[in-house]
């Protein structure tokens, strides 16, 4: 059982969270809007993207809560994958720093590290991000790159915790709805390069050899 944690702020944009909890048959729950898992009735946790951004927290207090919160999963060992702000959220928790440099919205091609989560994703993925992480958390090692992002991916060095900036719930459906709020730039590659929603099917792997344990 996996559960979606949502933090979407804007509920026309929350379509990426609609696509994402789609790869899941656990629990979802509102972040923002103040729903929390039952960590007891879980085997592992997915943090979702948002249009919100982790230096927002003065404003939205539900950033800092969501920190500590990825810091108790750390604590527990409960299996976790942060997604896009899900990825900033868990590095700022750890003290790392995001910053923001612009718009991306495109296919990328990505340098994968030799990694579970990884196992026959094809090395180009769909992304829609305003913000980077300039410094990977404490415990934070890199196991994704890309030509203009060195931290991509993370995992964690102790706990069973692994972190991407990309979307692999952004199918071409999704990709259009994308293009619409906030543009679409075409690269040399296309949808038929593109696997990415292996990655949750890797996920959900690892989750359930660990309740094997």
């Amino acid at each position: 059982m996996i559960a979606v944690v949502r933090n979407e702020v804007n509920l026309d944009c929350a379509y990426h969270c609609d696509a994402l909890a789609s790869y899941f048959s656990g629990p979802e729950v509102d972040y923002v809007r103040d729903e929390r898992p039952d960590l007891e009735a879980v085997d592992g946790v997915v943090l979702s993207g948002s249009t919100a951004g982790v230096y927002e927290a003065d404003d939205r207090p539900w950033i800092e809560v969501q920190e500590a919160f990825v810091r108790e999963l750390i604590e527990r060992e409960v299996p976790t994958l942060g997604v896009c702000f899900g990825h900033q959220v868990v590095s700022t928790a750890l003290g790392g720093t995001v910053e923001h440099v612009g718009l991306r919205s495109q296919l990328v091609e990505v340098e994968f590290a030799d990694d579970p989560l990884f196992e026959g994703v094809s090395p180009v993925v769909p992304v829609a991000h305003g913000d980077v992480v300039t410094e990977p958390g404490d415990d934070l090692e890199v196991i994704a790159s890309t030509d203009y992002y060195h931290a991509f991916g993370t995992r964690h060095r102790e706990a069973p915790l692994w972190t991407i900036q990309f979307h692999p719930e952004f199918t071409p459906d999704v990709r259009d709805r994308v293009a619409e709020d906030f543009g679409w730039t075409e690269t040399g590659h296309t949808y038929d390069d593109v696997n990415a929603p292996r990655v949750f099917e890797n996920f959900e792997r690892i989750v359930a050899a660990s309740t094997d344990d």
